[in-house]
């Protein structure tokens, strides 16, 4: 699929907010809501919009602390630590990397302790290194400066 400066634009307006209507976005764009909604759908297709989600502020649920764990698996216990996280409900994602590391595991906790217990859970077959978040980041760049380095056939130049 080929990407158009209109197409960037209509992710750009997702992503600052997905609950727009098509007749919302079909303005902020300047084209008609049919033709709005039927590039949103073949973004959909293609696999580029992939859903809508909810940002939930965990904080305010009571889960105060964020922890980076690296995680080592040990002995070739690679199945036992992925079942181990698809069971544990304060881990919310987990990167299988390379490196020194097998894993980055992010959990939201509310008390070190929970951390503490986490890090015993596992100690039988991992090795872990815990950071402790203090503050979060997030950088919201427009998609078309993130997509001026790629060089693909298929995606015509963005603006």
């Amino acid at each position: 699929m080929k990407i158009t400066d209109v197409d960037v634009h209509i992710l750009n307006e997702l992503r600052e907010d997905a609950r727009l209507s098509m007749r919302e976005l079909s303005k902020r764009v300047n084209l008609s809501a049919p033709a709005v909604a039927e590039r949103v759908r073949k973004l959909e297709d293609a696999g580029i919009i992939e859903g809508y989600s909810v940002q939930v502020n965990y904080k305010k649920l009571g889960l105060l602390i964020d922890c980076l764990l690296e995680v080592t698996v040990l002995n070739g216990e690679y199945q036992r630590f992925v079942t181990f996280m698809n069971e544990h409900p304060r881990a919310f994602f987990a990167y299988r990397v390379a490196g020194q590391s097998c894993f980055f595991i992010k959990l939201s906790v509310s008390s070190l302790e929970e951390i503490e217990a986490f890090i015993q859970e596992v100690s039988g077959f991992t090795k872990t290194v815990s950071h402790i978040v203090l503050s979060e980041h997030s950088f919201s760049h427009p998609i078309q400066e993130r997509l001026k380095q790629i060089e693909e056939p298929e995606m015509t130049a963005v603006k």
